[in-house]
């Protein structure tokens, strides 16, 4: 019988393939590609929308446990676009679980569901979800996290959301690609100080971190939890961008803007790219603000006290890695 990774080809969701397949799992993936390449290493792949019962249904068929990983991520684009694929699919999945005996689910939340709009230093798990949140992304995962973990305990299964913070490493499809275009362009600015601290979360960290949680579901010591994940170290931001962009060799940010400028022109984008229905994402919009200017780091001893997570790879050298990565592609 196969382990379910929905989200299977894409970034985190290989690298977990990756690792299970090393385990000697039979793994089947759930997503619209074809990905010949991991079908031709004896991937079952299954292609069809999440939002579709039926499909759902078919995909967790036939399996021991589930890793739902797939989710629409973003901070701009319309409440269904993000409703659809984040809860509904959700939903399906933790009802085709129940249905056929899945005693395990691993889920990939985001520390953006406890967004509040203030500075978080140090935040742990008892941090309440967030209530006012100005996009649809963190809000839909808050409300698909809260469907997983109250399934917890129901009809034989067991639960966990993990909650990694800014994944990255080689292969990464979005946060460098997008920090280096924007840099190149010249239209990366400095939100506030500059001083902000945040977690980052290497991608061979993150995926180990959720076959170490899977590991110990069967055990309660972190079923029904929820979990942040990241190196342990967080980062000055600009000063981690600005690093990243000298060793690419890319120019650096000298710009700034203030937070409190920046969150009133999001606000304005935003309303602007609303009311004229404008192609694409506003260059700004308050909630890039926040997560630009404030702290973003989160005590993560829960996660190693309860299922053993420390990280495999340090920061550092992770930076090498992509480094090397992105240079031999040139």
């Amino acid at each position: 019988m196969a382990i379910l990774v929905t989200g299977g080809g894409g970034f985190l969701g290989r690298h977990m393939v990756d690792l299970l397949l090393a385990r000697g799992e039979k793994v089947r993936i759930l997503g619209r590609s074809a990905q010949k390449d991991l079908a031709a290493r004896g991937v079952e792949v299954i292609r069809g929308d999440m939002a579709d019962a039926a499909v759902i249904d078919t995909a967790v068929a036939g399996c021991t446990a589930v890793f739902h990983v797939a989710a629409k991520a973003g901070f701009w684009g319309d409440y269904e676009s993000y409703f659809r694929p984040n809860v509904l699919a959700t939903r399906h999945i933790i009802q085709a679980c129940q249905k056929h005996g899945i005693t395990r689910l691993v889920y990939t939340s985001t520390p953006s569901v406890v967004f509040n709009g203030e500075p978080l230093s140090g935040a742990d798990e008892s941090l309440p979800y967030g209530e006012d949140f100005p996009c649809h992304y963190p809000e839909t995962k808050a409300m698909a996290e809260r469907e997983v973990l109250a399934a917890n305990g129901q009809k034989g299964l067991l639960t966990c959301a993990l909650r990694p913070h800014l994944i990255w490493g080689v292969g990464d499809p979005h946060i460098v690609p997008r920090i280096v275009e924007r840099a190149r362009q010249g239209r990366l600015r400095i939100v506030g100080p500059g001083t902000n601290r945040v977690d980052i979360t290497h991608v061979k960290n993150a995926a180990t971190a959720h076959l170490q949680a899977y590991d110990a579901l069967p055990s309660g010591s972190c079923a029904g939890k929820a979990y942040f994940i990241s190196q342990g170290e967080p980062v000055i931001l600009w000063d981690w961008i600005n690093d990243l962009l000298a060793r690419l060799g890319e120019p650096q940010v000298t710009g700034k803007i203030s937070a409190g400028k920046a969150y009133c022109l999001g606000a304005i984008l935003e309303k602007v790219y609303r009311f004229f229905r404008l192609k694409g994402e506003p260059p700004m919009t308050r909630f890039l603000a926040v997560e630009f200017s404030k702290d973003h780091w989160f005590d993560v001893r829960a996660a190693y006290r309860d299922f053993g997570y420390t990280p495999s790879l340090s920061t550092e050298d992770g930076l090498d890695e992509l480094i090397e990565s992105w240079k031999g592609a040139l």
